[in-house]
């Protein structure tokens, strides 16, 4: 029935519950829902998309960016990271192909902010004897004479360091990442660059916070002006942690650079490892930047002699700072595999694996600019941005020989951090960062996955619940297995799928490094998948080339080789359950135009021979660790 309901002069016409179809027995439960849930995805709590983005994005903020011409500040960062059209330092419009998800805005702590200050005039810099030298020489248009003397006085321990002026510029950093964070849209996550080169050895890390403004303003970023040391910068994020019970962690980068120092078996001081100093360093630093602009840093050729694939961008001639030539013994302690390999053998030592991290890329880019893709890269600074002379224009001049300078053509068009997500929150993906489940691209949006268990079955890497059956029964990168069941041997299953935007894959490969019963460590590929029906032999290689189909004069190349997707499932067929051991897996696409071909075409010019034209961009998964 229904029920009349008069208001004032107003009748109105109510339907009572039961005409609705509402239960109207006040003693039977309400409807209970099924005990089997028709969607299969309900219950699921596993990371289910990969979100892009760059850990490492300087802007003018930075004394070698806003120093050296750059005109856009984190907002600029910002904008572009969320892929809208913005004006370069040189005056091009730049626009992404695609937008970020996340971004972290991560401008160095030394001077932090010193260029947007003195563009400011203010008060708090002109008070201090070296900010007001700086300020009167940049305004007068002598910025790269003001860069000289910012860089020579960091050498010497000096800088702007009045905790007032850095309290200033970290409020207002900390407050333009909350203006553009975007909880489910958009990732502003919070953090800056700690950049010691003493003696001109890069041992730089970026430093990300998992939390918002009201915990990170609770400390002021932690520079070489306190410490060089990187265990220093350690008990800085222990104590952050415990003032303010956030979290923290770090990202070191640019091994390559260092001089034997970044993955060194003694600490800074020169002492022996200790079990503590693996602890706090594996605690602090899960993730190892293993590409960026200045570099490839996975292998060299002459550590990884039967890797045809090694070579890839590598700069090597000299540290940072360009003044102490690299010796082949500096190596070993410069690259990931070779660290991860090192750290096999620590782990046996101390019980606890010092170089267990994960692998990310970003860009390193001091231009605003998160550019990554070969026809769309902006430079690593605002003096390289495009132009007919980049290629041969000089980033770091050494004050020792030419030959160890660096200069626009030795760069790389890299790199891309891959982090597997549920959500695109501050807290999801600082989660993923800290349990290594990501990966590092040299720019592509190269889409892979990569499980390890014990009993995977061949036809599973085809079927539609292949995440669950993986999260399930085994581990995904950057996770462990340890203790084989008898007679078992790793299981790995792989899907790699291109860019859409992009190049077409050549092959999928494992690379293993294991430590033998006699402490000594060994590297091997195998081939897992590769494309257009070449063969892998016994020995796990397919030696065949994937072709070409660049054009170097016209920028150019087709998909006509290579195929979309690869997957395969694969068993270590040498696995020894004693023998401590790792895996990772690279994804390599075909062949294309690297960013000094598009140049040339572009501005009409002609590179000289030894200037690489062509690239074969790639993606590194986080390791999978065995120990027994």
């Amino acid at each position: 029935m229904n029920c009349v309901i008069a208001v004032g002069s107003l009748a109105l016409l109510v339907a009572s519950p039961a005409a609705l179809g509402q239960d109207v027995n006040p003693d039977r439960d309400a409807v209970k829902p099924p005990k089997k849930e028709y969607s299969p995805f309900v219950g699921d709590h596993f990371p289910t998309r990969v979100l892009w983005g760059d850990t490492h994005v300087h802007t003018s903020w930075s004394v070698d960016g806003g120093f050296l011409g750059g005109t856009l500040g984190p907002e600029g960062a910002y904008q572009a990271s969320m892929g809208r059209v913005v004006t370069s330092s040189s005056g091009f419009l730049f626009k992404l192909v695609k937008p970020l998800d996340f971004v972290v805005v991560a401008d160095h702590a030394e001077s932090f902010g010193l260029p947007d200050l003195i563009e400011r005039s203010d008060p708090l810099v002109l008070k201090d004897p070296l900010g007001k030298q700086l300020h009167d020489l940049v305004k007068g248009g002598k910025g790269w004479e003001a860069f000289q003397i910012i860089i020579q006085a960091a050498a010497d321990g000096r800088g702007v360091t009045d905790p007032l002026t850095m309290r200033s510029i970290w409020e207002r950093a900390t407050a333009l990442a909350e203006k553009y964070n975007q909880p489910g849209v958009f990732t502003a996550l919070i953090g800056y660059e700690f950049s010691p080169h003493p003696a001109g050895n890069n041992l730089h890390r970026v430093v990300i916070f998992r939390d918002d403004k009201n915990r990170a303003d609770q400390v002021l970023p932690f520079s070489s002006f306190d410490s060089n040391n990187p265990e220093d910068l350690w008990d800085y994020m222990a104590a952050y942690e415990e003032k303010t019970g956030g979290l923290v962690l770090a990202l070191a980068h640019n091994g390559n650079l260092s001089n034997g120092l970044m993955f060194d078996t003694k600490t800074y001081e020169g002492l022996p490892l200790t079990r503590a100093y693996a602890e706090t360093r594996s605690r602090f630093e899960p993730l190892y930047e293993m590409t960026q602009a200045k570099g490839t840093g996975e292998t060299h050729p002459l550590l990884s002699p039967r890797d045809e694939f090694a070579g890839q961008e590598i700069l090597d001639a000299s540290n940072i700072m360009g003044r102490v030539p690299k010796t082949p013994e500096m190596l070993p302690k410069e690259y990931a595999r070779s660290a991860l390999l090192e750290g096999l053998r620590q782990e046996a030592k101390l019980g606890v694996n010092p170089f267990k991290f994960g692998m990310v890329g970003s860009t390193d880019n001091h231009t605003s600019l998160p550019s990554t893709r070969e026809d769309n890269w902006f430079g690593k600074a605002p003096i390289l941005e495009p132009s007919s002379e980049r290629w041969k224009d000089v980033l770091v001049k050494s004050p020792v020989d030419p030959k160890l300078s660096i200069v626009g053509s030795d760069l790389s068009a890299a790199g891309l951090a891959a982090v597997w997500a549920r959500e695109n929150t501050r807290e999801s993906l600082w989660d993923a960062l800290k349990r290594r489940e990501v990966y590092a691209t040299t720019g592509s949006r190269i889409l892979v996955r990569v499980f390890a268990g014990w009993d995977f079955k061949p036809d599973e890497v085809e079927t539609q619940d292949f995440a669950r059956e993986g999260y399930a029964r085994g581990v995904p990168m950057g996770g462990d297995l340890t203790t084989a069941p008898a007679g078992k041997a790793p299981t790995f299953m792989v899907r790699a799928l291109r860019d859409a935007d992009n190049a077409n894959l050549d092959r999928v490969q494992v690379i293993k490094g294991w430590l033998d019963a006699a402490g000594e460590t060994h590297e091997r590929i195998y081939d897992l998948a590769v494309s257009d029906g070449r063969e892998i032999g016994a020995d796990g290689r397919c030696r065949t080339p994937v072709g070409s189909t660049v054009d170097v004069a016209d920028a150019s190349y087709t998909n006509t080789i290579g195929d979309p997707l690869l997957t395969a499932h694969w068993v270590d067929p040498d696995f020894d359950p004693e023998q401590r051991a790792f895996y990772y897996v690279r994804v390599i696409e075909i062949p294309k135009p690297r960013w000094t071909a598009y140049d040339a075409k572009f501005f009409g010019i002609d590179m000289p021979n030894d200037v690489a034209m062509t690239v074969q961009d790639r993606a590194y998964t986080s390791p999978i660790w065995y120990t027994p």
